[in-house]
């Protein structure tokens, strides 16, 4: 499989071999379980101390007629603490009382993380790698590719250096994606309840992905496009490629990155 390579100007200056994983049958179903258990590790740990609420000498005395019930005493008839000669402390122990335990907190011996083999989540990736060469899937995905001059998109090694929003915005455009750009500033809208007022309030749908050998500037030159992001070969996962699982983003190589992923 051949692509065009193009200049800073929009225009093409020759043709590449792409590498052979461009090749792969896309399996969506790899993706997925590689995009969860990559997911999965940002997850934080959560569960309180596994015996709080619990270290309290309360004790429920419910045989009605044994020594020492709470029956006809005019309290009512729970897990109270023991005092000395007999008496009846506070409440404590169920959920309801003050000091009580939590009903059904979060365990700190859930597992959290979903682990995934090392040759499929490998696999995985290259599958997801070979979606974003497909036009007809990355149209699937609902990116607006029909005014791309070519696809899959390659632009000169000169990329990596543009340091300037500007020019990115300049060069997308020469390349026929403002459209899909355009999509997701207009899709992005704020989440509902307590997370407008904190960080990551707006959801932002994905815009394309620029995939790079080497950072000469071009990360500081995308990083404040809506939806758009920067990656070197090196850091390439199934959550960049298949956000959300579904496979097939709109992705533009640089020279450099092609090389380094013959190797792969």
């Amino acid at each position: 499989m051949k692509a065009n390579i193009y200049s800073l100007n929009g225009e093409a200056q020759g043709s590449v071999e792409l590498p052979a994983l461009f090749s792969e049958p896309v399996r969506s179903d790899l993706i997925a379980r590689a995009v969860l258990a990559e997911e999965s590790r940002q997850r934080q740990p959560k569960g309180a101390y596994r015996w709080a609420g619990m270290e309290t000498s309360a004790d429920y005395r419910g045989r009605k007629e044994s020594y020492g019930a709470i029956k006809n005493r005019g309290i009512s008839r729970l897990p109270r603490e023991k005092l000395p000669k007999g008496r009846f402390g506070k409440v404590r122990r169920v959920p309801h009382s003050a000091k009580g335990r939590r009903a059904h907190p979060p365990k700190p011996e859930k597992l959290i993380v979903e682990k995934i083999n090392d040759k499929e989540w490998k696999k995985a990736v290259r599958s997801a790698l070979a979606a974003t060469a497909d036009k007809k899937t990355v149209k699937a995905r609902g990116h607006a590719v029909d005014g791309a001059k070519s696809y899959p998109l390659v632009v000169e090694n000169a990329l990596e250096t543009l340091s300037k929003t500007k020019d990115v915005k300049e060069l997308l455009a020469k390349l026929g994606l403002s459209s899909d750009l355009e999509r997701a500033k207009r899709n992005s809208k704020p989440r509902s309840g307590v997370h407008s007022g904190r960080r990551g309030g707006t959801k932002r749908p994905r815009s394309l992905v620029i995939i790079v050998g080497e950072d000469k500037g071009i990360v500081k030159g995308a990083r404040n496009i809506s939806g758009v992001d920067v990656v070197l070969v090196e850091n390439l996962s199934a959550k960049v490629l298949a956000p959300g699982t579904h496979a097939g983003r709109l992705a533009v190589y640089s020279e450099g990155a092609l090389e380094k992923l013959k190797s792969w």
